[in-house]
């Protein structure tokens, strides 16, 4: 992950505590992404062309394939950036505070959240609006399972999939499967992967 980095969203340091709830051109920056999230969400399944054009006005960077099935929320939108071959289910939501990068054929199931951002523990403090932001990075080839929720700051190696309801808080490494809450390596991937017809056994 980049160390040290002014977000170009909060410009302020990733980790760093910022005022999310009460800075004007944040939350002017939070509803044009919500506003282009709603209209994406809107349109009919057939209007491929222009639903893919809010996607490319909205993310930071995608590849030439890209399918992202209704609805889709996201902070900020332009934090996103999406490698080839991207394809995520119904109800992704990505919050997007900081960097989320994606690499290439990353298969996301329904109902995940990958959530950059996070709030102090002292109630008086998260009561004033603050929160902090830390990067996501998930690799290339990567499948991630229903109902998984990755928290900030965490990053997956490639060819790894994390099982369906996960909570991944913490590094997973490439070429493993990975389940449970909080999400941990059960085996690493083999060759006789690549043989199996029984892909619902583990």
């Amino acid at each position: 992950m980049k160390a040290n980095v002014i977000n170009p969203v909060t410009q302020v340091e990733d980790g760093l505590l910022y005022d999310a709830n009460h800075d004007a051109e944040i939350i002017l920056k939070r509803k044009k992404a919500k506003e282009a999230c709603f209209n994406f969400n809107s349109l009919n399944p057939a209007k491929e062309t222009e639903k893919r054009q809010i996607l490319t006005e909205l993310l930071g960077s995608h590849g030439k394939s890209l399918t992202i099935e209704s609805p889709f929320h996201c902070d900020y939108g332009s934090n996103i950036y999406l490698g080839e071959n991207f394809y995520a289910n119904h109800n992704l939501v990505i919050l997007d505070g900081a960097e989320v990068i994606i690499g290439d054929n990353v298969f996301i199931a329904p109902n995940v959240g990958i959530y950059t951002a996070g709030h102090p523990l002292d109630p008086k403090r998260r009561a004033e609006g603050l929160e902090f932001v830390l990067p996501i990075k998930i690799g290339n080839n990567v499948w991630i399972g229903g109902g998984v929720t990755i928290t900030p700051g965490v990053t997956i190696g490639d060819n790894t999939v994390i099982g369906a309801g996960s909570m991944v808080n913490r590094d997973i490494p490439s070429d493993v499967i990975a389940v449970g809450n909080p999400c941990k390596v059960i085996r690493t991937r083999s060759e006789e992967d690549s043989q199996r017809e029984d892909f619902h056994r583990r």
